[in-house]
């Protein structure tokens, strides 16, 4: 029996899929509360930012107008992370046939990227001040920085309605929390200039807002390039998972070509190969390896394939490229 046949032998039931229709769906579902949530913090970020900027430039505050350029990434980030949400419910076609939810992992590529650029511009700037200090009126950045307090803590409680666990609202949730450190940081800095007089303390507790950010960024980074590359989940071991299978499963001899990969955060998908004991119950076995992968694994998403010549062969994405 050649793999094809196997493949009609065995059922083909994807948990939470969309079969409606007579149309296969492997999109998973998106939650319009994430959307609803984003949607409302987008607007009322925009909405200070602008407000923010102007209260920086006339009184003088790096640390206001470093604020205001993250509010302007947090903009951009939410912008971004709405139309991910917007994207990825569409339903998959015959060229996307998982959908538009790795849109989402790309908008949370983009902010990382968009928060090592803050982080740089920040930097120089407050170097340039350092050399060359500006004076600051710290009445007027007091108001803003304590109005951007309030308004970063309401976006950042918003967001938690959301889903936290997903790449894009845990990046918001990130750029509004640098937000949040940075009006804290504005209004230390102008309780500073206002009893002493020492302007410096605004660059200089901009640099060090500046490694926060740099660190939540490379997270973000990390956890968006490990799903862009197809990489295992990080609470998903193959050798595990393939002692898990032959340990759980009967019938099976042997697990090979395991490969597991996130179509976007919290929704990961495998493919594997079995090859079965003499006398297995071949007619359920795919029903059977799929119902323990979802439940030990939350795999919703598994092909299992049956290597009926029951024995090992070298795995084509194992091998080395060659190029001409």
């Amino acid at each position: 029996m050649t793999s094809n046949q196997s493949d009609a032998n065995h059922s083909h039931d994807h948990a939470g899929h969309n079969h409606g229709d007579g149309h296969h769906s492997h999109a998973p579902q998106v939650g319009e509360n994430n959307e609803r949530v984003v949607l409302a913090g987008f607007a009322l970020t925009a909405g200070f930012m602008v407000a923010e900027l102007i209260g920086g430039i006339l009184s003088g505050s790096l640390a206001l107008v470093a604020d205001a350029g993250h509010m302007l990434t947090d903009a951009a980030a939410l912008a971004l992370a709405w139309a991910g949400f917007r994207f990825g419910r569409k339903l998959s076609d015959s060229k996307r046939t998982f959908g538009y939810m790795r849109f989402e992992v790309l908008a949370g590529f983009v902010n990382a990227i968009t928060l090592f650029a803050l982080v740089v511009w920040i930097t120089y700037e407050a170097i340039q001040r350092l050399f060359m200090p500006h004076p600051v009126l710290a009445g007027p950045m007091m108001v803003v920085a304590v109005l951007g307090l309030v308004v970063n803590i309401a976006v950042f409680f918003m967001l938690r309605q959301g889903d936290t666990n997903h790449v894009n609202i845990r990046g918001a949730l990130l750029h509004v929390l640098g937000d949040l450190l940075g009006s804290v940081a504005a209004i230390v800095a102008a309780a500073v200039i206002y009893f002493t007089g020492w302007t410096p303390i605004d660059p200089i507790l901009s640099v060090l807002l500046s490694v926060l950010i740099l660190r939540a960024a490379w997270a973000l980074l990390r956890n968006a390039v490990q799903i862009l590359m197809e990489g295992t989940p990080g609470n998903i071991e193959i050798d595990a998972l393939r002692a898990h299978v032959l340990e759980t499963v009967q019938d099976i001899e042997d697990v090979s070509h395991v490969h597991v990969w996130s179509i976007t955060s919290g929704k990961p998908a495998a493919t594997l190969e079995v090859s079965l004991k003499p006398g297995a119950d071949y007619r359920t076995i795919s029903e059977r390896v799929k119902k323990t992968l979802a439940q030990r694994y939350d795999i919703g998403h598994a092909t299992v394939e049956i290597n009926w010549a029951n024995h090992p062969k070298d795995c084509p994405l194992a091998e080395p490229a060659h190029h001409d």
